[in-house]
């Protein structure tokens, strides 16, 4: 039996397509897919996410704790409120999963997990901290709304007194604060401004009607999705897994091999990753018909094969993008995908493929030979 949010019945009322994702009932869509994309990209709306999974970490040893077991240094969280994105590894430099760690306040952190990892992810916190003093607890009584756009800001502002609306308008982002009771932070999976809502489970109805009130509209799934490929986001289990490292997810930037000191768990196989070649995660697009879609092959002239990750047709450009995994000594501009069984080029480039609704992805240089 699908497991459902608190918020199944808003999406029933609102006439949603549910499906099942990752174990849960959740909203595709609530109509089109397509306008909620650009709606997300030219004003605002929310999303359900309260199928991700928060756990709180404290005690004497949190800190060290995190610093052991995420790749990311939860040390530059020098302020209550600051976010932190990271990847949490096996002892072969694979992803669990990634992850944003919140510091909630002194030596006490907040994880928000992925969905569909959020029962493997909780074996591995437990079986890791068996050497520190922490206490693990899952915040069930939490849900989670996800509120992303350019007006995302402005919208929310109505239901805020003045001295509250000043400290949302304050946070910088990867940045939260606590007002009433509810969480908010400057983070989100779609590459616009907004907030991600973390509120109490008899609260949340509330808050989405409220919301609703002030003019923001329920987007679903399908959007999220193809607004966090524009982004250049990763999705789990998808563009990464606990088969592929962060080197090899364009994601070595969220790497913190400083101070050298800190040890944390599948150091030592990236380390030596980095000295070696290995493949990169690079975009592609067809500014042609044709959709690019996740397993086609890519075929790179003289250099192999590579593979798309995540593919799908851009509603913000007009055409298809990609993300896929691909040798590491690339020598060309371009490359071919397989498209039911034809050959077709494609350009390689670096995401992210769209900010503030506009194009801005840069064309792979072959003279540049790290592009993560």
């Amino acid at each position: 039996m699908l497991k459902t949010t608190p918020l199944i019945h808003q999406h029933q009322l609102a006439g949603a397509k549910l499906v099942d994702f990752s174990g849960w009932q959740m909203p595709l869509h609530y109509g089109s897919q397509i306008q909620e994309h650009h709606l997300v990209r030219q004003d605002a709306g929310m999303f359900d996410v309260s199928h991700m999974a928060i756990v709180d970490v404290s005690g004497k040893d949190a800190l060290s704790y995190l610093q052991y077991l995420f790749a990311n240094d939860v040390g530059k969280l020098d302020q209550i409120g600051k976010a932190l994105y990271t990847c949490m590894l096996n002892t072969t430099g694979g992803i669990i999963d990634d992850l944003i760690v919140y510091r909630m306040s002194e030596g006490d952190y907040r994880l928000v997990l992925n969905a569909g990892t959020r029962e493997k992810d909780w074996h591995w916190l437990v079986s890791q901290k068996k050497k520190f003093q922490v206490d693990l607890i899952q915040r069930d009584d939490l849900a989670m709304v996800a509120l992303q756009g350019p007006n995302a800001v402005t919208k929310i502002m109505p239901l805020f007194e003045d001295s509250e609306q000043n400290a949302l308008k304050a946070l910088k982002p990867f940045q939260g604060t606590t007002v009433n009771g509810i969480f908010y932070s400057r983070t989100g999976y779609t590459g616009e401004d907004g907030f991600e809502i973390q509120v109490p489970v008899k609260r949340v109805n509330e808050l989405w009607q409220n919301l609703l009130s002030v003019g923001v509209k329920p987007c679903g799934l399908g959007a999220r999705d193809t607004l966090r490929l524009e982004a250049g986001l990763n999705l789990y289990g998808v563009d990464m897994d606990e088969t592929t490292t962060p080197l090899e997810s364009n994601l070595g930037w969220t790497v913190a091999f400083e101070p050298a000191s800190r040890n944390f768990i599948g150091r030592k196989i990236l380390e030596t990753q980095q000295k070696a070649n290995h493949k990169k995660m690079v975009g592609l697009v067809l500014e042609t018909s044709g959709v690019l879609r996740n397993h086609q092959r890519v075929l790179i002239p003289n250099n192999g094969i590579g593979e798309i990750t995540s593919g799908s047709f851009s509603p913000t450009l007009g055409y298809a993008i990609a993300l896929a995994r691909l040798p590491f000594d690339l020598n060309s501009e371009v490359c071919e995908v397989e498209i039911r069984q034809k050959k077709v080029p494609v350009k390689i480039v670096q995401p992210p493929f769209v900010r503030k609704g506009k194009k801005v992805y840069k064309e792979f240089k072959p003279a540049s030979a790290d592009i993560s």
